[in-house]
């Protein structure tokens, strides 16, 4: 399986994904290509350093193209080029064309650093990204007085912010004097973690069925078309009444991170 990475800062777990091939953890999987959003993003030079061809390290910014559409097509025409037939989202802060989805329609995930939960209210959406989540969560968990935890997450992509189904999963204990920053960065090792063995799941996905792996804490398996394991959380995050407290939460977190 070759896949395209999709960066627009630091690149770790970008950087963990090729070193898991390397290191023979990720079997069947080869880096077609490594995207960044902006030229200025960190991962750029961390992907090279990682051993990835310069000429498999390409910056496409949304804002070279007339539409998003356009931008699209260049996403696809490189990933083409290059054989390209999974796509995942690292640290990706642009919003996906529709065509680029469609394109590699069940074969492009994304990274979360926070608990979602498609179709209900969660710690995703528009403008949850970065510390923003990590905060979002602790507000939550510490206003409510349960669940003191937050995941780490890959879900498929769709043309909703972070409304894909769920197909990895980690959870991380929250504790008493975390902060934003502290928590954030206890994540980081379970979401290279999930990411992946995500990639493993779909790389394997003919010959083992995903679908026979342990099920996280609080998930049920659902069967997917593809035999990649999808997850359904049993118990909703937020009950009945607690939707202000959400909305405060993710508000308030934006206002604290105001650059994510």
């Amino acid at each position: 399986m070759k896949i395209a990475l999709l960066i627009s800062g630091g690149g770790t777990t970008a950087e963990a994904i090729i070193r898991a091939t390397q290191s023979g953890r990720l079997t069947g999987v080869e880096i077609g290509c490594v995207i960044a959003s902006k030229s200025e993003a960190g991962g750029i030079e961390r992907s090279k350093k990682a051993g990835v061809p310069e000429k498999d390290v390409l910056v496409l910014s949304p804002k070279s193209f007339a539409s998003r559409e356009e931008f699209g097509e260049a996403i696809i025409k490189e990933c083409r080029a290059r054989e390209v037939d999974f796509v995942g989202q690292y640290g990706w802060l642009v919003k996906t064309p529709e065509n680029v989805i469609k394109a590699f329609e069940g074969r492009i995930v994304n990274q979360h650093p926070g608990p979602l939960d498609p179709g209900r209210l969660d710690f995703g959406g528009q403008g949850m990204y970065g510390k923003r989540v990590s905060a979002a969560r602790l507000f939550f968990v510490r206003a409510v007085n349960r669940d003191f935890w937050t995941e780490a997450t890959a879900h498929r992509v769709a043309a909703e912010y972070d409304k894909g189904a769920v197909v990895g999963v980690q959870r991380v204990p929250i504790l008493p004097e975390d902060t934003p920053e502290g928590l954030q960065g206890r994540v980081l090792p379970a979401e290279y973690e999930v990411q992946i063995e995500t990639v493993a799941s779909f790389a394997r996905r003919s010959e083992s069925p995903a679908v026979n792996r342990a099920v996280p804490e609080g998930w049920k398996a659902a069967r997917s078309t593809d035999g990649v394991m999808e997850l359904v959380r049993e118990t909703s995050l937020v009950w009945p009444g607690e939707e202000k407290i959400l909305e405060e939460a993710k508000q308030k977190a934006i206002e604290l991170f105001p650059h994510g």
